[in-house]
Parts: C-alpha cells; sequence; structure tokens
C-alpha cells in the first residue's frame, strides 16, 4: 500500500497509483522472470511524479516463451471505479526492441483527436514511455540484447469500461491505460471544494482585490508558458467554478479572472458551473447550438456531434469558414452566464485557450481584470 498522503482542507488523504504505474510494475517483474527464470514478488519503479511505488507481483503464470503477472490497482483515497482491480502484463521475447499492445480489456482507439492513433490500444504517451523505461532498466541489468514485448490486459476491463465515457469517446473494448503522474491524487469533492475556499481566504486576507482562478494543470501549464505576464497566485477550481465563484463573492474580492482549456470553459456556454464530465458533458451540444445562432448550414454542423475533442470541432469550423462567427457566440453565452452567475456584484471575465490554436476568446472584461491583477500583483 502506498504510504503518500496529502491534505484537501483538513483531511488526510492516501494518494494511489495509476493504471499505467501497474501497468509498468507488472511489466518489469514480466521482464525480469522471463529473462532471469526468478520468481519476482515485488518491484520497485519511480513514477513521473518522482515517488516510488512497490506493488506486490500478483497471480504469476508461465508458459513456452512468455510470462504474465499482475499488479492490483491501488485507487487510495480517490473514489475510482478501477480499484482493486488486477492489471496484467505478459512478456516475450522478440528480435529488437520494446513492443507494447493491449490484450483483453484493454480498450482500442477508434476515433481521432486521443492520445493515440486510430487502431492502437488505449495505452496513453506517458504510461507507454514509462513501461519502456523500466523494461530496457531490466535489460540492460541482465545484459539482455534481444528484444521484448508487452501485452497489457486487463480481465474485468470491458465491464468497467461500459460505467465510463470510454465507448462514446470511441475507445471500445475495455478501459484506458492512463496517468500523466503515475499517482493518484484523491478527489474529494468537499475536500477540494474546502480547499478552494481555504486558499481564497488566504488570499484575500493578504489584501489582493483581485483574484486569479485555473481549471486544471493545463491551466496552470498554458499561464507559464504562454502566458508568463499573469504572475499571480492562482486558486485552482478543478471543475467547480459556481463554488469558486460564490467564495470569492463572499470574501469580498472585486475581480476574478477565470483561465481555463476550451474542453471545459465551452460547458460555461450553456451555463454549467460544474465541469466534471460526470456531472454534465454537453461540449459539441454547445458548440452546435452557437452553430445554430450563428446561421451555419447544417451539414457542416451535422460533423460536430461525431468530433471527440473540442480541437476536432474548432477544425471543422475552421476549414469551412465559419470559426469565427461561432466562436462570436460562444463568447458572449459564455460572457452572459458569468454575468448571470455574479449578479453585478463583482466584474468577471474569463481567458480560455486549446493547446491546439493558443488563446481562442476573452470575454467582455477580461482584458481590464487581466489588467488590474497584474498592477496589483506586480505592485
Amino acid at each position: 500500500m502506498l504510504e503518500e498522503y496529502i491534505y484537501q482542507g483538513s483531511k488526510k488523504l492516501r494518494c494511489g497509483y495509476t493504471t499505467g504505474s501497474c501497468a509498468t510494475a507488472a511489466a518489469k517483474a514480466a521482464t525480469e522472470m522471463l529473462i532471469t527464470g526468478d520468481r519476482v514478488l515485488s518491484v520497485c519503479i519511480m513514477t513521473p511524479k518522482g515517488i516510488e511505488i512497490r506493488p506486490d507481483i500478483e497471480d504469476i503464470s508461465e508458459g513456452d516463451g512468455y510470462v504474465c503477472c499482475a499488479v492490483r490497482k491501488d485507487s487510495g483515497d480517490d473514489p475510482d471505479i478501477t480499484n482493486g482491480m488486477l492489471v496484467y502484463a505478459t512478456a516475450k521475447k522478440c528480435e529488437d526492441g520494446v513492443i507494447i499492445d493491449g490484450g483483453k480489456g484493454v480498450g482500442r482507439v477508434t476515433r481521432n483527436g486521443l492520445d493515440q492513433p486510430v487502431g492502437n490500444a488505449a495505452i496513453n504517451s506517458v504510461p507507454r514511455k514509462m513501461i519502456t523505461m523500466a523494461v530496457k532498466d531490466v535489460m540492460e541489468m541482465y545484459d539482455y540484447h534481444g528484444g521484448i514485448e508487452i501485452i497489457i490486459s486487463v480481465p474485468d476491463g470491458e465491464k468497467i469500461a461500459a460505467k465510463t465515457f470510454n465507448p462514446r469517446l470511441g475507445i471500445e473494448g475495455g478501459i484506458s491505460i492512463i496517468g500523466t503522474s503515475g499517482i493518484v491524487e484523491p478527489m474529494s469533492n468537499q475536500a477540494l471544494i474546502d480547499t478552494i475556499r481555504v486558499e481564497e481566504r488566504m488570499i484575500r486576507q493578504e489584501g489582493k482585490k483581485n483574484l486569479l482562478v485555473t481549471i486544471g494543470n493545463y491551466s496552470k501549464t498554458f499561464l507559464h508558458d504562454e502566458m508568463p505576464h499573469i504572475i499571480a497566485k492562482g486558486v485552482m477550481c478543478s471543475n467547480f467554478i459556481g463554488e469558486a465563484i460564490d467564495t470569492a463573492i463572499e470574501y469580498g474580492f472585486e475581480r476574478v479572472l477565470i483561465v481555463g482549456h476550451i474542453g471545459k470553459m465551452v460547458k460555461l456556454g450553456a451555463g454549467i458551473m460544474n465541469t466534471h464530465s460526470a456531472q454534465a458533458d454537453g461540449r459539441m451540444d454547445v458548440i452546435v447550438t452557437c452553430g445554430v445562432i450563428a446561421g451555419v448550414d447544417v451539414n457542416i454542423l451535422q460533423k460536430i456531434p461525431e468530433c471527440v475533442t473540442v480541437d476536432d470541432a474548432i477544425s471543422i469550423l475552421k476549414e469551412n469558414g465559419v470559426y469565427e462567427k461561432v466562436q462570436a457566440v460562444l463568447k458572449e453565452r459564455i460572457n452572459f452566464y458569468l454575468e448571470n452567475k455574479v449578479k453585478g456584484e463583482i466584474d468577471i471575465g474569463a481567458i480560455y485557450f486549446s493547446n491546439k490554436y493558443g488563446v481562442i476568446g476573452r470575454t467582455k472584461k477580461a482584458d481590464e481584470i487581466e489588467k488590474k491583477l497584474m498592477e496589483e500583483w506586480n505592485g
């Protein structure tokens, strides 16, 4: 069990590890047993977050030219439906390199716009890198000069995937092997809201009147890389945009600037203030509605619901020369719902961006609030 904790508000919550970390540990153990012939009951891997995990190896089986074993998913205190499931790796020798593919219970990508190309197993880029590095480490340790093929499987994956958004996203036949940090940090809703309140209160007690709210890690990275002039200490609200705004009003902030990825922010165009996919999706519905209002041809709009990501939808709109019209309507709708939320008690603005297209929208008061934010925090 991983003994790594985070504090959210006053709560101490145990972290877990991702399906990507499980697959990596199982692959490392299977490779070592295949090369050495010795039984491996535990392995150590380093996650991208810099935290070591040492999971037990379960359900070891061997056959003609292969070794298969499993690692049990540990989600810590996160309410994750994958908690406790077994992630298997089968290792076989091949001519050269490290080959990774998915087996039973690991989904296949059927639509463009996801982390992997169409036809690939839904094993995302970071887990693929983790598995490759772990397997190569074992190969170097034992001076093995051939190749290793790794097949990742999750026997219960198809059943579990039916309870997720994978089928809707175009991932069929099982779950995704994911995780950018290798570590699962608990997502207790109340704990997150409590954290938002604590952070906003601390900033207000410093005498600040202007608040920067970011939606997640994408926002932090984008600000750092593309908008470094915004140096204000931000509050990450995750999916809880509405709660972050309500708290800002309660604590007496005068202005709030929200910066977020279009994949989340587009939902504001329908007044959705909790952007978690389990609460509401509606991304393509909002874009289609904006397109109808903008007078876009129905033959173009009929392509939008098939898109996996908002970037895909934007590409279609751009290719057909109607993006600017749709974007103008979306900006007005986002502005309307934000203004309706605050009811004149504070000034509010939003900047939304795409990893592919950069900043793609600024609501009516965004520039003014950004300027005030910079003046206050630079002062």
